[in-house]
């Protein structure tokens, strides 16, 4: 495939409880702001909220399913988390080509929003292109 600046890609989720459960036993990360609604409810947010590193994992799908795509290395990433994200959240990540690099690789533009069209996460990534059959 022929890789341009301005190529992009974007995948979309409403992330459900499951989810969330799902990751917190993947990653044994059990924080209450996450997994129990009753004390999530006294801390900062309100309200239980989904864990930051899932809301990120998303730029993931999209590098290695569409953008650059299978057979991409990821070697960075750089992440701001802007706003929570709730349960019943639609999200949508998008991955865009910024900058093509020596040695085959790619810097990519790396955003999540949610159904609002606020931005959720922002960040960039540095990856290594896939290799050309």
């Amino acid at each position: 495939m022929k890789y341009e600046i301005g190529q992009s890609a974007e995948f979309s989720k409403t992330i459900a409880e499951c989810d969330v459960y799902a990751f917190a036993g993947i990653t044994g990360d059990f924080n209450p702001l996450h997994t129990n609604e009753e004390k999530a409810g006294r801390m900062y947010f309100g309200k239980r909220i989904v864990h930051g590193m899932l809301t990120a994992s998303f730029l993931s799908t999209v590098i290695a399913g569409s953008m650059p795509g299978p057979g991409t290395i990821y070697m960075e990433q750089d992440a701001k988390f802007l706003r929570p994200v709730f349960f019943g959240d639609t999200i949508t990540a998008r991955v865009t080509i910024a900058e093509l690099l020596e040695k085959g690789r790619a810097r990519l533009t790396t955003v999540v929003t949610n159904q609002d069209g606020v931005v959720v996460v922002d960040g960039t990534a540095l990856v290594k292109l896939p290799k050309e059959d």
